[in-house]
């Protein structure tokens, strides 16, 4: 079974500064403590961030609009590798093992909003556990065409995740850029997502 973290990492750390960005509006935070939270260069911190300035979706850290801030994240966003499986209850199997996940799209958004009906369970897992998590799936479940989605991206996924109900979901901002790529019904879940986390936006 192929699961591998993308080997593409050109836009990672450019992705990191605009995660912590976005999970952090109406908070003062120095370039410092941003790029530190990103896990990035300072140098290339302030070098990315006074890009942004200079479009006029920030000011220093302080972002002045989310929703370009979202849409230039989905145009550089690194896509996550897939492995789509056939799991029973994957909600209850996913509360019995000890590896890491965190929700996103369908399930994170029915246990954060309720906006949607979870269909399908789309969970992140970390790159170091791909092979714990291939054994879990060649023991509960089938490959192919199913009912869930495994994704791998870089490590910073899960950076300010949250606990809903005792499931682990993505931070609202990585939620809302995944619903936007979903797109469809996902896409207007998203602006409420936008709507309520960041204030009336206009679209």
């Amino acid at each position: 079974m192929l699961l591998k973290k993308p080997e593409k990492t050109r836009g990672i750390t450019k992705e990191r500064i605009l995660r912590v960005l976005l999970n952090h509006t109406g908070e003062d935070i120095t370039k410092y403590r941003l790029s530190k939270l990103a896990e990035v260069s300072e140098p290339w911190c302030r070098e990315y961030t006074e890009k942004l300035e200079e479009k006029g979706l920030v000011k220093d850290t302080e972002v002045l609009k989310p929703v370009e801030l979202y849409r230039l994240w989905s145009d550089i966003r690194i896509e996550p590798n897939r492995l789509e499986v056939s799991l029973q209850q994957p909600m209850e199997l996913l509360k019995e093992v000890d590896f890491r996940y965190a929700f996103t799209t369908y399930q994170a958004e029915n246990l954060t909003q309720g906006f949607l009906f979870a269909s399908t369970t789309d969970f992140y897992i970390p790159p170091d556990q791909i092979e714990d998590w291939l054994s879990v799936v060649e023991n509960k479940g089938l490959l192919g065409g199913g009912n869930t989605r495994i994704r791998v991206l870089d490590d910073h996924v899960f950076y300010n995740e949250g606990k809903v109900d005792g499931y682990s979901t993505v931070s609202t901002p990585q939620l809302i850029l995944d619903l936007l790529d979903e797109g469809g019904p996902c896409r207007e879940a998203a602006e409420k997502l936008i709507d309520s986390f960041h204030g009336d936006q206009k679209w």
